[in-house]
């Protein structure tokens, strides 16, 4: 199996900033893509940003310019830089990894971290 590893929440005053990090272990071939996804309380899951093995790099419009994702492939490890937070981004941030599993036969699944709140206070 393969587990996601989340670490880097926490509280911090708007305007502040948090490096959220995901690591992935476990019988991994190989990733694709990697991501953030957020839940705020009441609200829909959102995708925050997405990176492919590649580097290219798509982030949701509300944090466009404020976040940034980032990846170490030979880690197997994605990185949310989170600058100049807002209350609203307060949520429990979840990470996804698109993996295709070592195995006699390697098939795709993806796979989900545990969540980490970030709250943001104003």
């Amino acid at each position: 199996q393969i587990q996601l590893a989340e670490s880097g929440g926490g509280l911090v005053q708007a305007g502040g900033s948090l490096r959220l990090s995901c690591a992935a272990s476990g019988a991994i071939f190989s990733i694709n893509a990697m991501g953030w996804y957020r839940q705020a309380p009441g609200k829909q899951r959102e995708l925050v940003a997405v990176i492919t093995s590649g580097g290219s790099a798509n982030y949701a419009d509300s944090v466009k310019g404020r976040f940034t994702i980032s990846r170490d492939n030979a880690k197997n490890t994605v990185y949310l830089q989170m600058n100049s937070l807002k209350p609203e981004d307060t949520a429990v941030y979840f990470c996804y990894a698109e993996t295709v599993v070592a195995n006699f036969k390697p098939y795709e699944h993806t796979f989900w971290g545990q969540g980490t709140q970030v709250t943001v206070s104003s």
